[in-house]
This record gives structure tokens, sequence and C-alpha cells, in this order.
């Protein structure tokens, strides 16, 4: 019998740890990013992510701990949830990888729009021509070749000083294979697992972050060796930030976690194009962004993220899915999804919805 591809995709249980792992590294994201966000107001603000300039004479602790940390969580979320849809689109699609196509070719429209019209640091676009020229093919390949890969792609990306895109490649490969090999369904089995990787990956960055922060002290930001230990930090940094997450959610904590970061999460992708528009109109009244102190970044991006997660919490009461997120489903399936929560057990079963 040939598989219906307008039936709804079977119902399963949302993976909690990955809605508030994408709600932090989203929080992260934006206090990285009002500074150039804003530099398309102000000629003379910084055009780099940096909260305070690299080589300045000191070094923020803001930028050690916040800048470029959280993209690498991002991407690899999105190799997550690609290989997701993956198993959703193969158990109902009869041409899963046109399913996967106009989902990604959807994602490039939407991130052409964000960089022409709002901001040209967009990463949506990144994401979805990577998608189309890795992470789809890469569904040709065995679970081992993907994995390989990505380690391949990964260590070429920081030998050869590519810079932050020339990772995503790599995160994605590596997001698809930890999906395949059925690490992100026991993500939440196990408190000792994270807690131990947390702990090795926090001892080799010390001494990484350690070096950043002296090249940075020093003005040698154009050494290879700056090159080498700013993406290195970041993907260590990355690491134990997902490693600690997913500890605190085996504990007391996990009822706040979930009720802070969530709701943030499951709207993602509504929630990072709405920042760009919020954080450009606080620019266009300050007048002065290229002024801003990290404390007054810190301001903007917490008012930002409560205004975000009130909206989101509020909508997702009454709603499965953030809007955006509702209109990419509807267009990868070809189908108009239900919108509206028909229950609390309804709710509960919703697929995962999984942005960058």
């Amino acid at each position: 019998m040939p598989l219906d591809s307008s039936a709804p995709p079977p119902a399963r249980s949302r993976l909690v740890a990955l809605d508030v792992v994408r709600g932090v590294a989203l929080c992260g994201i934006l206090v990285a990013n009002v500074i150039p966000i804003s530099a398309t107001v102000a000629s003379e603000a910084p055009v780099t992510s940096a909260l305070s300039a690299p080589g300045s004479g000191g070094t923020d602790w803001l930028h050690l701990l916040v800048d470029q940390r959280f993209f690498p969580i991002f991407s690899l979320l999105f190799g997550i949830g690609f290989s997701l849809l993956v198993e959703s689109a193969a158990a109902r699609a009869g041409r899963p990888r046109l399913v996967l196509l106009r989902r990604l070719l959807v994602l490039l429209a939407l991130g052409l729009a964000h960089l022409l019209l709002l901001w040209p640091g967009d990463i949506l676009t990144v994401y979805a021509v990577v998608g189309l020229l890795v992470l789809l093919p890469s569904t040709w390949l065995p679970r081992w070749a993907v994995a390989g890969l990505a380690a391949v792609c990964l260590v070429a990306a920081i030998g050869l000083l590519g810079g932050q895109y020339a990772l995503v490649p790599g995160l994605f490969l590596l997001g698809s294979a930890l999906t395949r090999y059925g690490v992100t369904r026991r993500i939440e089995d196990s408190t000792r697992v994270p807690a131990l990787l947390a702990l090795l990956l926090a001892a080799a960055a010390v001494p990484v972050l350690a070096a950043q922060a002296s090249f940075e002290r020093t003005g040698e930001v154009d050494t290879t060796g700056f090159r080498i230990a700013f993406p290195v930090a970041g993907l260590l940094v990355a690491g134990v930030y997902v490693c600690l997450v997913l500890v605190l959610l085996r504990t007391p904590a996990r009822p706040v976690l979930r009720a802070a970061f969530a709701p943030l999460g499951r709207m993602a992708l509504t929630n990072y194009l709405s920042a760009t528009v919020l954080v450009l109109v606080v620019a266009h009244v300050d007048g002065e962004p290229g002024r801003w102190s990290s404390a007054t970044v810190l301001g903007i991006a917490g008012a930002v993220l409560t205004a975000q997660w009130l909206c989101s919490a509020l909508w997702l009461r009454h709603f499965r899915y953030g809007p955006l997120e509702w209109a990419w489903r509807w267009a990868t399936w070809l189908r108009r999804p239900p919108l509206r929560v028909a229950g609390e057990a309804d709710a509960r079963r919703a697929p995962s919805t999984l942005v960058a």
C-alpha cells in the first residue's frame, strides 16, 4: 500500500531536553547578536559579534563565555532536527527527500528575506544552503560515514582557519549522526554521562580559553593561534553548556528550566526572526547603538527575551506551534497542520518541531 503523504505524522512525545537546550541557545545567540544587528543602524557600531572588541587591551568575560558559544549548539540541533524529520518523512511519504527538499527551500526563502530586508548577518540562509549541499546528500550515506565525515569536517574547518560558518557542515553531520545512532532518543536517560562529559570538556576548555584571552589582551587576533583557539573554545564551551543543562534537567530544577526555556525553544524560528526586528527598533530609538556597553547589551537582550517568553508561553497555551513554525510545517508537508491545541493530551503528543 503506498504511503499517504497527507496523513498526519505519527504521534511521538516531545523531547523536552531539546526544547530547553534550544531555548538556552536562543538566549545566548541573541546576547551575541545584539551588537552586530545594531550595526545596521549606526555605521560606527562594531560589525563583529564580539561583545567587546578583541585586542582592545582587555577581555570581556561575556565575550569569552557568550560570543560564538551558542551558535554551535543551534547548528547541532539543526542536524538533530533534520534527521528526526528524515525518520518522520520516511514513515509517511513515498518520496521523503522531496519533503526534506521543500523544508530547506522554504528555510532558504525565509533566510534570504531576513538577510536582504533586515540583517546581513542572517544564519538561516547558511543553514539552508549547507542543508541542501551536505545534509540532504548525507541521507544516502550509512550512519558510520556521516559520523566520520562530521569529524573530518570539524577538524578541517578549524585546521584550515575557516571561521564560524565553516563549522556548520560538521556540526550538522554530528547532530545527524547522534540521531541516527539513537543518542538523541536517550538524551535524558542518564545523569552520570553528561556530568562526566561536562567535566572533561571544561578541563579541556580552560587552557584554550586562557590562550584566547591572552591573544586578545595582546591584540594578536589575526594570528593563526587565535583563529584556532577561538573556534575550539567555542565548541568546548558549547559542549559544557549542553551537558550542564542535561544534568540540571535530571534534578529538581527541571520544572524551572522547562518553564523558562522550553517556550522559547519551541518557537525558536519565530523568536529568532522577531528578535532582529526588536533590536533594530531599540537601535533606532536609542540612536547611538555603537556606544552600548556589555551591561546595556545584556539589558536589551533580557528585555527582548522576556517579551518573547511571555508571548511564546501565552501562544503555546492555545496553539501547537509558533506562527512561523506552523507555516514552515505547512509548506514542508503541503498540508495545513492543525494549529489549535484540542486538549492537554494532544499537546503532550504533538511532535517536536526542531529548528536551527
